[in-house]
């Protein structure tokens, strides 16, 4: 089982509810390919450093998980066929990384 964390940008034009939808197909499809979530944070909406399909913001959602290997293929390629996605980014973490994170919840969950 391999860490990896995932950032997405989800269009600007949808609803709440469009997004909570989509948000939790991501996380069904992870969690029906044997993924563990271990951490989920909400960005929210925020301005994009350039226009992607013309649009100037997104909604941004970080998923942080551990998965064999072999799933983030499909994985990625469900991104690809979805068109309320602008952009996603899954990244391998390492031993440093992983610690990173988990400072970075440790912080945020103070902050809350």
């Amino acid at each position: 089982m391999n860490h990896y964390e995932t950032v997405f940008i989800l269009n600007p034009v949808l609803s709440d509810e469009q997004i909570k939808e989509t948000v939790k197909k991501y996380e069904d499809f992870l969690k029906g390919k044997g993924a563990k979530m271990v951490n989920k944070e909400d960005w929210g909406l925020k301005k994009l450093a350039y226009p992607i399909q013309h649009k100037k913001s997104g909604f941004y959602h970080l998923f942080e998980f551990t998965v064999p290997g072999e799933a983030i293929s499909e994985y990625e390629l469900t991104f690809r066929r979805d068109e309320r996605i602008m952009r996603y980014l899954t990244v391998k973490l390492d031993k440093h990384a992983i610690a990173w994170a988990e400072k970075r919840v440790a912080r945020n969950k103070k902050q809350a």
